[in-house]
């Protein structure tokens, strides 16, 4: 089983554009005004609408902190913090804005983490 995280943009094509250029998500399915993305088992559709949702926080994870590392040198100039470990949740992270404000995380656990599956219900 699996799901999809929906948020409405006013800014679609630059949305799009920006998760596909920039964060390297790939697209998993279009519809008309709709754009569904994928980032491992992480769907997001992003659908074309006159308001948008601003609120929560976007996290991509990934297996080592150069991935970290890599991601916030492409991302530097929408981060609005350095990496850094956080000893409390026990991950190593960044925070950064899409094109249209929303709230993006990138980070690494620094401890075992269950396995999770793909998007198709796959083991990752």
């Amino acid at each position: 089983m699996a799901g999809i995280v929906f948020l409405r943009t006013t800014k679609f094509d630059e949305v799009r554009a920006f998760y596909t250029d920039r964060v390297g998500m790939t697209v998993w399915l279009e519809q008309p005004d709709i754009a569904i993305l994928r980032h491992g088992n992480l769907l997001v559709g992003f659908h074309r609408q006159p308001t948008a949702d601003l609120d929560g926080l976007l996290t991509f994870f990934y297996e080592t902190g150069a991935e970290v590392d890599r991601m916030y040198a492409r991302l530097r100039d929408v981060a609005t913090s350095e990496p850094k470990e956080n000893p409390k949740y026990k991950i190593y992270h960044f925070f950064g804005r899409d094109p249209e404000g929303r709230r993006i995380e990138f980070q690494q656990f620094l401890h075992p983490a269950p396995p999770v599956a793909d998007a198709g219900g796959q083991p990752a």
